[in-house]
């Protein structure tokens, strides 16, 4: 017997709002909470376990309508659930937290080295390099925001450690033989734009602008697809523009 004003619910991420001197809770799916905060997920269906507010998840307590008008000046469920989805402060354990800020320390300094080069050398910095330098400059990881934004902020901090630029590298590819056409698709793919793209009896010449976390994977791709007869060369890097908000 469950009374009417409690719900259960199990392997719940719980979002926890106080508005009001008042405790709000809501009842979330565990991976969806920072892709709606990221704009990745837009179906709030897929994000809420149910569109209902709590003043306690874990007991089942739900909030009176009353309070809610009173604070949030609405009973509308799903608008005061979107509310507290921004505001509110995801409930983790500290082992989840500690996994979490781990994974995402990873994932930006992957992005940063995908995205940069060594200006002295012209080529991608390993992984574990960023992440010393990210260390080293004391960067604190927020989870609530994705690992391409703190990138950005990365970069700008690491420079006093190590040299770096945010840059793409503009690549020659030329292939010939049955095969050369399927091969420049799937090296396409890995391009962030073409410059030119020549054919001539039968043999491609292609110049395109590639991350330099792609170099090693485009080399490695054309030499093992054209068992060694296609040419990969660097001509140069594109500098990207100071002050660019995109990666």
């Amino acid at each position: 017997f469950t009374p009417t004003n409690q719900i259960r619910l199990t392997n719940v991420a719980i979002v926890r709002l106080k508005k009001g001197g008042k405790r709000y809770e809501i009842a979330c799916y565990r991976n969806k909470v920072l892709s709606w905060r990221n704009k990745l997920e837009k179906d709030i269906d897929e994000v809420l376990q149910t569109h209902t507010v709590f003043t306690n998840v874990s007991k089942g307590q739900v909030a009176k309508k009353e309070d809610l008008v009173k604070i949030f000046g609405t009973d509308n469920q799903t608008e005061i659930c979107k509310e507290i989805l921004e505001k509110g402060e995801l409930q983790v354990s500290d082992k989840e937290r500690h996994s979490q800020i781990d994974s995402l320390f990873k994932d930006i300094a992957t992005t940063v080295a995908d995205k940069c080069v060594n200006p002295e050398t012209k080529r991608p910095y390993p992984v574990s390099i960023i992440e010393k330098a990210m260390k080293d400059t004391h960067f604190s990881v927020n989870v609530n925001r994705s690992a391409k934004q703190q990138a950005l902020d990365v970069i700008q901090m690491i420079k006093k450690e190590i040299p770096l630029e945010r840059a793409q590298m503009r690549v020659r590819i030329t292939l010939g033989g049955k095969d050369a056409k399927k091969v420049i698709e799937k090296a396409v793919k890995l391009a962030t734009s073409v410059e030119e793209e020549n054919w001539e009896s039968g043999t491609a010449n292609i110049i395109c602008l590639i991350d330099p976390g792609s170099f090693r994977n485009l080399d490695d791709m054309i030499r093992s697809d054209t068992k060694g007869h296609g040419q990969f060369e660097l001509l140069n890097l594109k500098e990207m523009v100071e002050g660019e908000q995109t990666l």
